[in-house]
C-alpha cells in the first residue's frame, strides 16, 4: 500500500488570504514528506475558492526543493484544458528538479463553469482527452510530438530538455465514471478514485477497471488509489464535530462547484453516469445527502481510521490510500494534527496490514 497526501488548495478559510493559504498547504505536505508519506499530489482547478491551483506542475516543482522521499504526482493535469506539448515538456523539466520522483497524474475535468472559462466545449472533453493523453505519453516516451487531426494539429517538434523517461508505466488516471475508469484501463493507467458514497457502491467501477485492464493488457490492473476527506483526532468526539461542520462544508463546495443541482450531465457525452448522481443528490435532498457523503470518507480516532481501511481492503483487496486533510475551512492546527496523528498511530498499522516497509530516501 502507497500512501499519498493531496492538497486541493482550497480556500474556505475565513481569516487568511490567499498568500496564507498557500503558506498552510505547503507546510502540510512538506511536514507529510517528512514523516513518510509516499507521494505528495495536488489538483489543478481555475477562477474559484474551490481550488486556487491553476498550475500544479509549477505548485511541485517548488515542491521539488522543499521536499527529499516521496513521489511528485499532478493530480491530476486536466488534458482538455492544455495545450499537449506544453504538459509533455514541463512534466519533462519537473523530472530534472526531482530526478526517479515524478509520476504522472492526468484526469478529463468535471466542472462546466472551469470549461466556459477556458472557451472549450465540454462536448469535446472526451475526444480531447484520448487524443492528448496518447500525445503526451508518445512525447514523454520518444522525445518528440507530432499530429494532424481535428483536434490536435502539431507540427513534429523536439521536447527539450529530453524526457529522462517513459511514463507509460507511471500513470495515474483520475476515474470517477464507468467511462473514465475504461479510459484508465486502455491507457494501462492506475485508477485513482475520490470516495464519494459507502463503498460498497464504489467496488462496480473498481472491478469495471480491472476487467477492463485484464483485458486489454493481459496482465493484472495496478491497486487503485482510494481517496478520502480525512479528520482525524485521538477524541472521538471531537473527531465527529470537525468532520460534520468540515467535511459537511467539502460536500457544500463540491455540489456547487460540480453543478450537481443541475440537469446538464445528461446531454454531455461520456458524463451521462453524473446525471444519475446529481438525480440521486435531488431525490435524497442536501441533507441527507451531505449526511451520506461524510459518513463515507475515513474519518475518526486512530482506530476507527484503521478498521475502516482494514474493511477496504477484505472488500477490494490491495489498494493505496490517498487523504486530503485540509478542506471545507478546516483550521492548518486541526489538518496538522490529522496529519501527525496518522503518521504516528495509523500510517505503522497500515505498513504491517499489508507487509510493506516506509518508502526509501531517494537520492538526486
Amino acid at each position: 500500500m502507497q500512501i499519498g497526501h493531496l492538497n486541493v488548495m482550497q480556500n474556505w478559510h475565513k481569516d487568511l488570504d490567499d498568500y496564507q493559504m498557500y503558506q498552510g498547504e505547503i507546510d502540510l505536505a512538506v511536514k507529510a514528506d517528512e514523516n513518510g508519506f509516499d507521494s505528495l499530489w495536488c489538483v489543478e482547478h481555475h477562477f474559484e475558492d474551490y481550488g486556487l491551483c491553476p498550475d500544479n506542475i509549477q505548485y511541485l516543482s517548488y515542491l521539488a526543493t522543499k521536499t527529499k522521499r516521496a513521489k511528485l504526482v499532478p493530480g491530476a493535469i486536466i488534458l482538455p484544458w492544455n495545450d499537449p506539448l506544453r504538459i509533455a515538456e514541463k512534466v519533462a523539466m519537473l523530472e530534472y528538479f526531482a530526478p526517479g520522483r515524478v509520476a504522472l497524474g492526468i484526469g478529463r475535468g468535471l466542472a462546466r463553469r472551469e470549461y466556459v472559462g477556458f472557451r472549450v466545449p465540454m462536448e469535446e472533453a472526451r475526444g480531447r482527452f484520448d487524443e492528448a493523453a496518447r500525445l503526451v505519453l508518445n512525447a514523454l516516451d520518444t522525445g518528440f510530438m507530432e499530429s494532424d487531426t481535428e483536434l490536435f494539429k502539431q507540427p513534429r517538434v523536439e521536447i527539450r530538455p529530453r524526457p529522462l523517461r517513459s511514463y507509460y508505466d507511471d500513470l495515474n488516471c483520475v476515474a470517477m465514471s464507468n467511462d473514465s475508469a475504461l479510459a484508465a484501463a486502455d491507457l494501462g493507467g492506475s485508477m485513482m478514485t475520490f470516495i464519494q458514497f459507502a463503498f460498497e457502491r464504489h467496488l462496480p467501477m473498481i472491478n469495471l477497471y480491472r476487467d477492463r485492464f485484464r483485458e486489454v493488457h493481459g496482465r493484472e490492473a495496478p491497486a487503485p488509489t482510494l481517496t478520502d476527506v480525512t479528520v482525524i483526532h485521538e477524541d472521538e468526539e471531537e473527531a465527529r464535530r470537525l468532520a460534520y461542520e468540515h467535511i459537511g462544508n467539502h460536500y457544500i463546495a463540491v455540489t456547487d462547484h460540480y453543478e450537481f443541482a443541475g440537469d446538464h450531465f445528461k446531454n454531455i457525452r461520456g458524463y451521462e453516469t453524473y446525471q444519475q448522481g446529481a438525480d440521486l443528490i435531488k431525490s435524497a435532498g442536501m441533507e441527507e445527502s451531505q449526511k451520506t457523503y461524510i459518513e463515507a470518507q475515513n474519518y475518526g480516532t486512530p482506530k476507527q481510521v484503521v478498521e475502516k481501511y482494514r474493511e477496504r481492503l477484505d472488500l477490494v483487496g490491495d489498494f493505496n490510500a490517498m487523504l486530503v486533510l485540509s478542506f471545507g475551512g478546516i483550521s492548518f492546527a486541526n489538518a496538522q494534527n490529522s496529519l501527525k496523528v496518522f503518521s504516528e498511530q495509523v500510517m505503522p498499522e497500515l505498513r504491517k496490514m499489508v507487509g510493506v516497509k516506509p518508502r526509501e530516501p531517494q537520492l538526486a
